[in-house]
Parts: C-alpha cells; sequence; structure tokens
C-alpha cells in the first residue's frame, strides 16, 4: 500500500474518533464523578490515558 493511501484509510480516522470519545469521556467522569469518591477519579485517569495511547498509536501509524 502507498504512503499517501494508508494515510487516507479510513480505517485510521475511526479509531481516532474512538480514542477522543473514551478521552471525552474521561474528561467528563472527572468533573461529574463525586469529588470525595477515589473510584471516580481512578476510572477517569485511566480512560484518559487510555484514549491518549491510542490516539497516539494511531497517529504515529498515519505518519509512519
Amino acid at each position: 500500500m502507498e504512503s499517501t493511501q494508508n494515510a487516507n484509510s479510513e480505517q485510521h480516522y475511526k479509531i481516532l474518533v474512538l480514542a477522543i470519545a473514551i478521552g471525552i469521556t474521561g474528561v467528563f467522569i472527572r468533573f461529574a464523578g463525586d469529588e470525595n469518591s477515589t473510584y471516580f477519579s481512578w476510572i477517569a485517569n485511566l480512560l484518559l490515558i487510555l484514549g491518549v495511547a491510542i490516539g497516539l498509536r494511531t497517529v504515529f501509524r498515519i505518519i509512519k
């Protein structure tokens, strides 16, 4: 597959949208959750880290 065709692959952008949705969900839980609950904080942090990791991995695949 040619580099340009790989960068324009629809699959990359679907994964990016998913990563952004996961990250936004993490941010929403951080602010919507109870401030005294450590569970909401852990879940929010994990979702945010997961969204960033998936997003960066996909961007680096597009660049490659």
